[in-house]
């Protein structure tokens, strides 16, 4: 049996997690959501949809990760990683065929091991048609398990995801409808339930689930804080981790006649547990074996601890966002978070400004848990998340400590990530220049930096400095001998090229890539896009049936083939491969199947498309030149002239050289 010093050997790791979500591995040391776990676990099995949903900081993530995903039988159920909406990566974004990010996002949570270009042209219920199917003892097919963790992300009000949101939603439909052991769980903070709940008929139908996760109850409170301990060489006295979590409860609310006010809270918030905790373990004396009252007086005390926690956490944001004054950021929130009487305010949040400051600040607050977001009849506030906020924020009589930071690159690179996924393409640059400037001699690291700096410019549409660094990137993986990594940043150097209408370049660009990964479909099918734009339409069909020959479901392969089919003139062939694909989101796509429709004597079905298609194609050159291709065909010269002549003018994007006659010669046409 171990001896209490062996213990004491192997448990000197802090055995409470802090401010990040407990993992999966982290299931021995999580307490206290024992009930919780085995309902929601059987919530997820029962119902095609289930919906989880608690304020900020109830460890929603935790309770999936560390207390349902241990309780599933994997004789009975097949679960997919827990999956996430927004994503982040140095991969060269312009090596990806178009595509919707949310849904690249989950498939890459799911396959994190899978090639991204190949992700990018699938969609979920391809995907999880193309995964093998798992079986019972009994021979009857197991369930699928998926979930989408901080869907929040989904319905935040950032206008360059909005597009793709019902786009997400009905491939979610589609996945559900195609296969009746697909189960469905969605993590969302209540303040966005109900942004949720008008899609959730149609992602279910019936039955389905809801279950709200509150915070922690005095008891489990309890259990949370004696759990961990099980396995050191501690443990607390009787009434002592009582002591503790009574001292989370009472929360100081404001002064009337001169006396503090003091509240009891009746639950303790887990990430306030957790804070609490760590520091208590940092400060106990080594030689403390069992914890008392007095040493979680001296070591817990729940306001120090997150007044501590609260200087970390800003002094975070204002590195990040007020070059390190934090007693600025400080400032900021008293005079609007809180009111004269001690007491929270709040704030009203505007669609990029709250309170005079850019909303990503909100985020990055929030993100900490100094802010909390709250949806009142549509409309988005905030507040301190914490009563208990109040009073380090307000105390500005005191010298704040300048604190230290020693973040390294991959700390800015994440940062950088985070910016640029909610579209704050400066913010991101600036902190991926920083991690630049830390990387030191660390090639791959240096490497993945230039890629994303390039995939920042991408963003931004500044196409040429997208190239430099995609080039220099490619310099450094090549001395390290990253033969596909090469390749895919001179995939993205290819499809730029074409983006800016150079497509005799893009070819060479994209053909050098295939030489470094010769069976990546999708480069593949961007040269056949490529050729096509040059001006060889033969020579992109016959990459184009090789990349079908061997991958037969992939989906740009068969969009680019059903639009050079129905502009060659081949409707029925053009229509085989676009209806495959269905439904069409791509204004190309649409109008490239209205003309096969229009090419098949289906001109009624073609006049809806092109109806229901041109108020998204108003720039959209192919697109354009579809539509007036349909018009014509109708007989209605006048308006096919005109769609001819937008589609000349067009630059988002722009028509291809060898479309241009064309357009020029419906242009010429005479009105009927």
């Amino acid at each position: 049996m171990m001896n209490r010093d062996d213990l004491r050997t192997e448990s000197q790791e802090q055995p409470y997690v802090g401010l990040r979500a407990f993992r999966r591995k982290d299931s021995d040391r999580f307490f206290g959501r024992a009930r919780e776990s085995r309902e929601l676990a059987d919530l997820w099995q029962a119902n095609r949809l289930t919906i989880l949903y608690g304020p900020s900081g109830a460890g929603k993530t935790s309770l999936i990760h560390a207390g349902v995903l241990p309780l599933l039988d994997p004789g009975t159920t097949d679960v997919l990683p827990i999956g996430r909406v927004s994503h982040g990566s140095a991969f060269p974004s312009a090596a990806l065929s178009q595509h919707n990010p949310h849904v690249f996002a989950l498939l890459s949570s799911w396959a994190p091991v899978e090639t991204p270009t190949r992700l990018a042209g699938l969609t979920l219920r391809g995907f999880l048609q193309g995964r093998p199917r798992r079986y019972d003892p009994y021979g009857d097919p197991v369930l699928t398990l998926v979930a989408i963790d901080q869907a929040e992300e989904l319905f935040g009000d950032f206008a360059h995801r909005q597009p793709y949101r019902e786009w997400f939603i009905g491939q979610l439909v589609d996945a559900l409808d195609d296969d009746p052991n697909l189960r469905l769980l969605i993590s969302i903070r209540e303040d966005y339930l109900a942004a949720i709940l008008p899609h959730e008929p149609k992602l279910s139908g019936m039955p389905r689930g809801r279950f709200p996760l509150g915070f922690l109850d005095p008891a489990a409170a309890v259990r949370a804080t004696e759990g961990p301990l099980e396995d050191t060489w501690r443990s607390f006295a009787p009434g002592a981790a009582d002591a503790l979590v009574q001292g989370l409860r009472m929360v100081r609310v404001g002064r009337m006649l001169g006396q503090e006010v003091v509240a009891d809270a009746k639950t303790v918030e887990p990430v306030h547990l957790q804070v609490v905790c760590s520091a208590m373990w940092r400060f106990l004396p080594a030689d403390v074996e069992v914890i008392t009252s007095d040493h979680v007086r001296r070591f817990a005390n729940a306001d120090r601890s997150l007044t501590d926690f609260s200087e970390q956490m800003i002094g975070e944001v204002a590195h990040a966002h007020y070059g390190d004054d934090a007693d600025r950021l400080r400032s900021w929130l008293r005079r609007n978070f809180i009111t004269d009487l001690g007491t929270r305010e709040i704030v009203y949040q505007g669609e990029t400004l709250t309170a005079g400051e850019p909303n990503y600040v909100i985020r990055a607050l929030v993100e900490r848990h100094i802010l909390r977001e709250e949806i009142k009849a549509g409309t988005r506030w905030c507040e301190l998340s914490h009563d208990r906020l109040i009073q380090p924020i307000t105390q500005n009589d005191r010298t704040t400590e300048q604190v230290e930071r020693s973040d390294g690159p991959e700390e800015y690179l994440r940062a950088a990530e985070l910016a640029l996924r909610d579209g704050e393409f400066g913010l991101a640059a600036k902190h991926a220049e920083e991690a630049l400037e830390r990387c030191g001699d660390n090639t791959r690291l240096r490497a993945e930096i230039e890629s994303f700096i390039g995939n920042v410019a991408h963003r931004r549409e500044d196409y040429e400095k997208a190239v430099t660094h995609y080039r220099t990137a490619a310099v450094l993986f090549e001395t390290l001998g990253a033969t596909s990594a090469v390749g895919r940043l001179l995939a993205g150097i290819g499809r730029l090229r074409l983006a800016q209408g150079r497509p005799s370049v893009a070819v060479r660009e994209l053909l050098s890539a295939i030489r470094r990964v010769p069976n990546d479909a999708a480069i593949q099918t961007e040269l056949a896009w490529a050729l096509w734009h040059d001006g060889h339409p033969d020579a992109a069909r016959d990459v184009l049936d090789d990349v079908l020959s061997r991958e037969g479901n992939t989906a740009e392969a068969l969009r680019a083939r059903g639009e050079i089919l129905a502009v060659t003139g081949q409707g029925n062939a053009a229509l085989r491969d676009l209806e495959r694909i269905r439904p069409l989101q791509w204004p190309s796509a649409r109008a490239a199947y209205a003309l096969a429709l229009s090419l098949t004597a289906r001109a009624a079905e073609a006049e809806r498309e092109i109806a229901e298609l041109l108020p998204e194609a108003e720039d959209h050159g192919p697109a354009l030149l579809y539509a007036a291709k349909v018009r014509e065909a109708a007989g209605d010269g006048g308006a096919a002239a005109e769609l001819a002549r937008q589609a000349r003018a067009a630059q988002s994007p722009a028509l291809p050289a060898h479309l241009r006659e064309e357009a020029d010669r419906i242009a010429r046409t005479p009105p009927a």
